[in-house]
């Protein structure tokens, strides 16, 4: 366990860092006209992927963070479902027609809230609208706890190959407190199901820092996990409490909230249950099998990080379809309108785009988002190579040196001449090793993240 110095040292609030600049930098200065530039720029040919965000659930998990409601109203979830073509059409139509396409991704909230036609009236607008790979990857959250009967078939038909479920912890209280109470024989059933509609891959959430839960538990869920669900991969996210955003977490019992140094010791003794399993470690927070695409991608240093953690996809640009969607291009990100409500409003009010905010993308943040992806992925970096490819000067990071010689001492990364390599040890202050090279980072005192531990 790291020296209570090293805790306050470390412990501030951060970015995840699935995108730089990241998401707190965006403003309404970037909308639907740069979006809408943006899209035209796309050469012909490029390969496009495509996120499809639904923003229902059938009960609201108190510890979430995500752009979603509870929406019972059949009618509307229909509707929904049509705005999500109409948007798909006019991104097509900004386009142009063709476009390759290897993954796509449906989150939410719960993306099997739609019904099953209005799910394959969507896919059928994407295969027609963009040439789909007969081996991409296409990809559906779901809640083991609301799986109606026909989803597993419903999915294999649409081409779903990669299920994601949410099991977070397994103890009891812990499921109460966090509003989200899911047995093991839920998500067992769940998983069996879609295995045997014929999809392949399963991925696991686990969260740590929740109420209540402590270092035993958290490593039994992981072992259980792994034992009986064998999951492909799986994502161990640290709680981000953030109920300024999110004000559904006020209603979590704060002071049940495990304290950073609990928080890393159920990171650890979560890390060791599933490498224990023989998962390996990628990144932050993920975990694969070995012979796994993202292993792979890890080991050939072409693992990438966007909005939804880590992935092989290569594509330069990500369409985000729906509200609160985030689109990411070379030029910059833009957003959608967030609440639902206010999305079909906006698609109602114009043929424009929905997005209402983004940021541009300058070549200083090209140059500083290279190097944070390098570290977040690969846990090495040289910013003075890649600082020389960008045109850089060789001093463009001094200001990092202070920190970086830090981390050194504490034992979290090693400097090599320009290279700086991440210890095991300091995989978990991979956020705090990468902020030193943030030019946005908010002071301190600024609340926009959640603890970095």
């Amino acid at each position: 366990m790291p020296p209570s110095d090293m805790l306050v040292r470390y412990g501030g609030n951060l970015p995840r860092y699935t995108s730089y600049p990241t998401a707190a930098q965006f403003d309404a200065s970037v909308g639907a006209a740069e979006a809408d530039a943006w899209l035209r720029a796309v050469p012909q040919g490029v390969a496009v992927s495509l996120y499809l965000h639904v923003p229902f659930c059938d009960v609201l998990c108190l510890f979430c963070g995500c752009n979603t409601a509870v929406v019972r109203d059949a009618g509307l979830r229909e509707a929904y479902g049509r705005l999500l073509i109409e948007e798909l059409r006019r991104v097509a139509a900004r386009l142009g027609p063709g476009h390759p396409v290897r993954h796509v991704q449906w989150g939410g909230g719960t993306p099997t809230t739609l019904p099953p036609d209005s799910m394959r009236a969507v896919m059928r607008e994407v295969r027609r609208l963009f040439t789909v790979d007969a081996n991409a990857e296409i990809a559906v959250e779901l809640d083991p706890r609301f799986l109606p009967d026909a989803c597993p078939a419903l999915l294999a038909e649409l081409g779903v190959n990669r299920v994601s479920l949410g099991v977070q912890d397994l103890d009891p209280a812990v499921q109460a407190a966090s509003g989200r109470v899911q047995s093991l024989e839920q998500t067992l059933e769940c998983v069996r199901r879609v295995r045997a509609a014929g999809i392949g891959s399963v991925n696991i959430d686990l969260i740590y820092g929740l109420p209540y839960q402590t270092v035993e538990g958290a490593g039994a869920t992981a072992a259980t996990v792994a034992a009986q669900l064998r999951p492909d991969r799986l994502a161990v996210f640290g709680y981000a409490h953030v109920p300024w955003k999110q004000k559904r977490q006020g209603l979590l019992p704060e002071a049940a909230l495990p304290p950073p140094a609990a928080r890393l010791a159920q990171r650890a003794r979560i890390d060791a249950a599933l490498r224990g399993a023989r998962y390996r470690a990628i990144g932050l927070d993920h975990y694969a099998r070995p012979g796994d695409a993202l292993c792979l991608a890890a080991e050939t240093g072409t693992l990438r990080r966007n909005f939804q953690g880590y992935t092989v996809d290569p594509a330069p640009v990500l369409i985000g379809v729906g509200a609160s969607a985030i689109s990411i291009f070379p030029q910059g990100m833009t957003q959608n309108v967030p609440a639902q409500a206010f999305y079909a409003r906006a698609m109602a009010a114009s043929d424009d785009l929905p997005a209402v905010r983004g940021v541009r993308r300058t070549e200083d943040d090209r140059l500083r988002g290279e190097v944070i992806e390098r570290l977040m992925c690969a846990l090495r970096a040289d910013p003075a190579a890649i600082g020389a490819r960008h045109g850089a000067g060789a001093g463009w990071y001094d200001g990092a040196w202070p920190g970086l010689r830090q981390a050194e001492h504490d034992g979290l990364v090693v400097l090599e001449g320009t290279v700086i390599r991440v210890t095991e040890a300091g995989r978990p202050f991979l956020r705090n090793i990468a902020a030193l090279f943030d030019a946005h980072h908010a002071p301190a005192g600024v609340r926009r993240h959640a603890g970095a531990l």
